[in-house]
């Protein structure tokens, strides 16, 4: 289906991130990303603990811990096989 969205400036750099780690273009990372969210565990849980950098990197909340692109590959891969 095409469509035309708007999407908020933090929202469209945490998804171009994710499509430009995982090799796929900004409409195929919003609809893994919303089908994960889709998945996700109800509030209360961990699954918040994700932020963006000052640097545009992925990091772990509450430890600080880069998540590169790289990364963000390999798990891919890893879940392929």
């Amino acid at each position: 289906m095409r469509l035309t969205v708007n999407l908020d400036p933090d929202v469209y750099s945490f998804t171009a991130a994710y499509a430009g780690a995982k090799g796929i273009t900004l409409s195929a990372a919003l609809g893994e990303l919303v089908r994960r969210a889709e998945q996700a565990p109800q509030a209360g849980s961990d699954s918040s603990r994700l932020r963006m950098n000052e640097h545009g990197y992925l990091e772990i909340a509450e430890t600080g811990n880069l998540i590169t692109p790289e990364m963000v590959k390999q798990a891919a891969e890893d879940d392929l096989v």
